[in-house]
């Protein structure tokens, strides 16, 4: 409990402040200092405060806190006045929206109180002014910063801080130098551009025309230059140096684009177009650290899907991940314009776009699964600005890290909770015996730091365990190695990498089990058109060969061999797939696959099949629990180390519905029967929660299933297909 709170100035942000502290109990009493006596006497009759003082010193007198809300070049003259005072122990926080200033007038005019000083800055206002506009919510989801300095006492910190949590305000600390850069490049460089644009348009003789014609993207960016005049003048001269050095960066960025338009470079200007057309979205995600293109706001996105059902119809699910990751790293170090259809638009196939961006790539699109990537050739990479995310992509980080192990910059690899959870030593590792430098977390997790400018020479590996990452990430490092770098696999995976490199013309040799290529070649441009995914297909496969009297067409779906583990084991297990209209487009096999409902039977799940169906096992787990008999899988622990723990995760929801398993190491056993309704959580795993949906077909009561935001990851059109073939299952509070 605060005994007094003692807030001097009671405008908008200082009476708000009040305010809520009034309201929230967490103060016996609440003063305010104001020199105007109207907003005296409103902040009383309004509530805002307890009783207000003209006098400072009196109102200061047994103060517990004082929060200072003045202008900010006021504030100096404030500090002074308040230094030739006894306040005791009272912690001092300040409202300021530059914070340099603030420190240095306080280290001048009271350096013995420093350890009860806690300069602070909340980012939030109103278009209303005053202590009428007064908001006890104003702060409530906005972000407060503080910046404490080395003498502030650790006491002291925690009182500011726990009194703007009181109001629900987002706090967070940072160094006084960092805010002042920070703020300058957001909030007052934008200010100043505004202000600058208005004026300067306003001065023109065609000024009026000009407003007259203006659209809606004129008047939201000149919206702040209607911002109070007095106060953001004070805030320039008060954090110039700040302002100065951002104002020289983006003059420096405005020349360049100047010289671009002057020259008729349409590459430089689609360049700065396009990477700025998606920054906003793109930086939000890594803030929040969060999944690609999930839901903004969904703590606990929830799927309700209903008991029943039949699947009739034809469709085509979305383009395969695997070959959107790949078309997008390949067309990047292509020579020349790369155009790909089909582009898968998740999540994670976005990660991968993004980086490459980051690199210096001008990429166009992704516009209904269409992307122009203009090549920047095999050693046209530039450093990115900062740490590259990838959200939840794992394939993602480590083909990029094969990738990167040899240019000249140093690259760190970032990801979402659920990445930095997942090992990256399996490619590090070989990648360190090629001659690369890279750093993991402990337990080889995330972030991966790659020091650029080493050498790479070939390396010829055999893989402990059966992987698509691992092998192309060394084929790709292999790109740039001295020598022939061959990998050799224990058993056969995804080829899409092969197979894509000889598309761009790149020379890949493949002998058993072992793939090799030879470094010195270049990739020459390519069209691509990338077939539906069979990881996508696989969730419909299974919904219709358990859903009694099913009758569906798959369209486009690629048939890699590589790939259709799933394909074999429904069959064994007595699925009714036919292949239709088999076909070749882009290297990669295609076929429309027709699946009808049929009695599935419990098998032991060949191990030469395992690698094949990796990713779908998930679902097939889903087949298991609806075939008649036991179903046993071993040689799956690989299935522990994706997004979720994929065989822990699918006992428990499944045991839940009612189902007998056993999950072993490498595994699961599966005992088919009876589903029953119930609560099972998706983990943020994209397949979990897509292969509960489908197990609704055969349940005996509706299937609420937790955590789903992440099935934008991979197949962002999920539920809309599924109520068009006729899979009950929709986000739930809709229809």
């Amino acid at each position: 409990m605060i005994g007094r709170l003692v807030v001097v100035g009671l405008g908008l942000i200082g009476g708000s402040f009040a305010k809520g502290l009034r309201e929230s109990g967490l103060c016996r009493e609440v003063v305010g200092v104001d020199l105007d006596p109207q907003s005296r006497k409103l902040a009383v009759e309004l509530g805002v405060v307890d009783r207000c003082e003209e006098n400072l010193e009196s109102a200061c007198v047994g103060a517990d806190v004082i929060q200072l809300a003045v202008p900010i070049l006021a504030m100096e003259k404030l500090l002074a006045r308040l230094a030739g005072m006894d306040l005791g122990q009272a912690v001092l926080t300040d409202v300021g929206s530059a914070k340099g200033n603030v420190v240095r007038a306080a280290r001048e005019t009271m350096p013995g109180r420093l350890s009860r000083f806690v300069p602070g800055h909340p980012i939030a206002g109103s278009e209303q002014s005053g202590v009428e506009a007064s908001n006890a919510a104003l702060f409530r989801r906005h972000k407060v910063i503080l910046t404490p300095l080395a003498e502030t006492a650790p006491e002291a910190l925690a009182v500011v801080d726990r009194l703007w949590r009181a109001l629900e305000a987002d706090v967070e600390h940072m160094q006084v130098e960092r805010h002042d850069e920070v703020l300058a490049a957001t909030s007052h460089l934008p200010h100043l551009l505004a202000f600058g644009l208005v004026d300067s348009l306003a001065k023109r003789n065609e000024n009026l025309d000009i407003f007259r014609y203006a659209a809606g993207g004129f008047r939201d960016f000149t919206r702040i230059a209607g911002s109070d005049p007095v106060m953001w003048h004070d805030i320039f001269l008060a954090n110039r140096e700040a302002v100065l050095r951002t104002l020289d960066t983006f003059r420096s960025d405005l020349d360049a684009l100047r010289d671009a338009v002057d020259a008729g470079d349409g590459h430089q200007l689609l360049g700065v177009f396009t990477r700025a057309r998606v920054a906003r979205e793109h930086f939000s995600k890594i803030l929040a650290r969060r999944a690609y293109v999930d839901a903004m706001n969904s703590n606990d996105l929830i799927f309700l899907a209903q008991p029943g059902g039949r699947l009739s119809g034809r469709i085509r699910v979305p383009g395969d991940k695997s070959i959107s990751h790949r078309s997008i790293m390949l067309g990047s170090l292509a020579e020349g314009t790369t155009e790909v259809e089909g582009f898968l638009e998740g999540e994670d196939a976005l990660a991968t776009l993004q980086a490459f961006r980051d690199m210096g790539v001008v990429i166009e699109g992704p516009h209904h699964g269409r992307v122009t990537i203009h090549g920047v050739g095999l050693n046209g990479l530039k450093p990115p600005p900062g740490p590259i995310y990838l959200g939840n992509s794992g394939t993602s980080m480590r083909l990029l890290s094969g990738l990167l192990a040899a240019q000249s910059f140093d690259t760190v690899l970032t990801g979402d909770a659920s990445l930095s959870k997942r090992p990256m030593n399996r490619v590090a590792n070989p990648l360190r015996e090629m001659g690369a430098v890279i750093e993991t977390a402990e337990q080889g997790r995330p972030p991966v730091v790659i020091r650029g400018g080493h050498k790479l020479k070939a390396l010829t590996y055999a893989l402990p365990m059966a992987s698509a990452q691992v092998k192309s990430c060394l084929l790709l490092a292999g790109l740039y190695a001295e020598g022939q770098t061959s990998v050799t696999e224990p058993a056969p995976t995804r080829d899409h990498t092969e197979r894509m490199l000889r598309g761009f013309g790149y020379d890949v040799k493949v002998d058993g089990a072992t793939a090799s290529l030879v470094s010195g070649g270049k990739l020459s441009a390519t069209h691509i058109e990338v077939p539906a995914d069979i990881s996508s297909a696989a969730f419909f496969l299974v919904a219709a060969s358990i859903a009694e009297g099913s009758d569906l067409l798959l369209e486009h779906v690629g048939i890699n061999p590589t790939r259709t583990g799933v394909i074999d084991i429904l069959r064994l297990m007595g699925g009714d797939i036919t292949l239709e209209n088999q076909r070749e487009v882009g290297g990669e096999p295609v076929a429309d696959l027709r699946v009808r409902g049929a009695k599935l039977k419990g098998i032991d799940i060949p191990e030469h099949l395992v690698p094949l169906a990796i990713d779908e096992f998930p679902v097939l787990f889903v087949a298991a629990a609806c075939a008649e008999g036991r179903t046993v899988l071993r040689g799956a622990e690989e299935l522990r180390v994706k997004e979720s723990d994929r065989i822990q995760v699918m006992a428990d929801g499944l045991l839940a519905l009612g189902v007998k398993c056993e999950p072993t190491p490498d595994g699961i056993i599966i005992d088919g029967g009876e589903i029953g309704g119930g609560e099972v959580h998706g983990h943020g795993d994209h397949r979990i929660a897509m292969s509960f949906s489908v197990a609704s077909l055969r349940a005996s009561a509706p299937i609420r299933i937790h955590d789903c935001a992440n099935v934008a990851t991979s197949f962002p059109n999920f539920l809309a297909l599924c109520a068009e073939v006729g899979i009950r299952v929709a986000e739930e509070g809709k229809s």
